[in-house]
């Protein structure tokens, strides 16, 4: 029934086959943002659009999930759109993550992290890739895939997500964050009893690892909340299976175990919203109200009787400390249910504006800011 009920909801969670034959520039005219915002498309051609990181010589690097390819967009001009368009691999395992550092490109598939020397002169006949690393990390499909960060320290980090809605894996690697080095050694597991994150950033100031958590599904339209976790320091455990949301133990599993023993989250978000990738906004284009704010992709729900995310928010922070959400980006679900695009990632580029991917319509916006 429950595979029944989220093929169902594939289809009522409106009509995504339509967004794809959608003209995108009627697409944004559907968005609103703030005013004195603008959107545009910095590259228009991108299947299954899904993480962003940015490169030199105006390159951004796209890693997909379902597409399996990793493309290159270069804007050689700076004039806010990418003229040029590169498929660096294809055909890969959920290439979701890309991370860019020295000339060379880090993508995250689901069970190895592999990488690719020198791609800044090699886009258009891109090398093969060599493997960094493809240990512990396991091959399950069910959130198998990953988002790949360089943190502070210069090290690699991505997480592994359970291999279900809701269980209590056996392997200790499942529902984790981990880190490692570049050549692929010193591989540690740094926190447990994350069901999924596909989405973190560090805040500017205090170095705290932020990173968005989906909550466990089927507990209704309104629970549990999705989070924004903080992790600072080896060790921690975030509740998955056990607890969601800090408050809430869950009816399968939670037994004798409190949601007191672990860590809760320093935001909730709706139920369902699906936060994805966040960014910490530290340019100097827009105002100075958006200075160390997050910006988060909520990519929607798909299985809520009455859908909702669909847009980027903004939560805000006063002391290092979340308080307050707000809508940034709206208009991808319109009235009638029908979803045009679906967020999934943010950079902020060297002159201050954003680039949002969109894995659903398979583009890549440009958000700039003008007085």
């Amino acid at each position: 029934m429950k595979i029944l009920a989220y093929l169902l909801s594939l289809l009522s969670v409106t009509q995504l086959a339509i967004a794809a034959g959608e003209d995108k520039q009627e697409v944004l005219r559907q968005l609103q943002l703030p005013p004195g915002f603008r959107i545009s498309l910095f590259a228009d051609d991108v299947p299954n659009a899904r993480t962003l990181a940015l490169g030199d010589k105006g390159v951004v690097y796209v890693g997909t999930r379902q597409q399996g390819s990793v493309y290159a967009l270069q804007d050689a001009d700076k004039d806010g759109v990418a003229e040029h368009r590169y498929e660096l691999a294809k055909d890969l395992y959920m290439p979701n993550g890309v991370a860019y550092r020295n000339n060379q490109l880090y993508v995250a598939e689901t069970n190895r992290i592999i990488r690719f020397n020198r791609i800044t002169q090699r886009l258009a006949k891109p090398p093969k890739p060599v493997v960094v690393y493809d240990d512990r990390l396991p091959s399950d499909k069910h959130h198998g895939w990953k988002y790949l960060r360089f943190g502070p320290d210069g090290k690699l980090y991505t997480a592994v997500g359970a291999p279900c809605n809701i269980c209590n894996p056996e392997k200790d690697i499942y529902a984790t964050l981990v880190r490692l080095n570049t050549n692929g050694s010193d591989f540690e597991i740094l926190a447990h009893g994350i069901r999924n994150t596909v989405g973190f950033d560090w805040q500017p100031g205090t170095g705290a690892l932020f990173f968005t958590e989906n909550g466990r599904d089927y507990l209704g339209d309104d629970f549990p909340p999705d989070e924004l976790n903080r992790w600072i320091k080896k060790g921690q455990h975030f509740g998955y299976p056990f607890c969601h949301g800090g408050t809430i133990t869950d009816p399968e599993l939670a037994g004798n175990r409190r949601c007191d023993e672990f860590v809760a989250p320093e935001w909730k978000f709706k139920a369902h919203m699906a936060p994805l990738g966040i960014r910490f906004y530290t340019g100097k284009q827009f105002p100075e109200r958006f200075r160390n704010q997050l910006f988060v992709a909520q990519h929607g729900s798909w299985n809520r009787s009455k859908p909702h995310g669909y847009r980027v928010a903004l939560v805000n922070f006063k002391d290092g400390k979340p308080y307050k959400e707000q809508v940034f980006i709206s208009g991808w679900l319109t009235e009638d249910g029908e979803v045009l695009g679906r967020p999934t990632d943010i950079l902020q580029m060297p002159d201050g504006s954003l680039l949002i991917a969109d894995d659903t319509l398979g583009v890549v916006y440009r958000v700039e800011y003008k007085k």
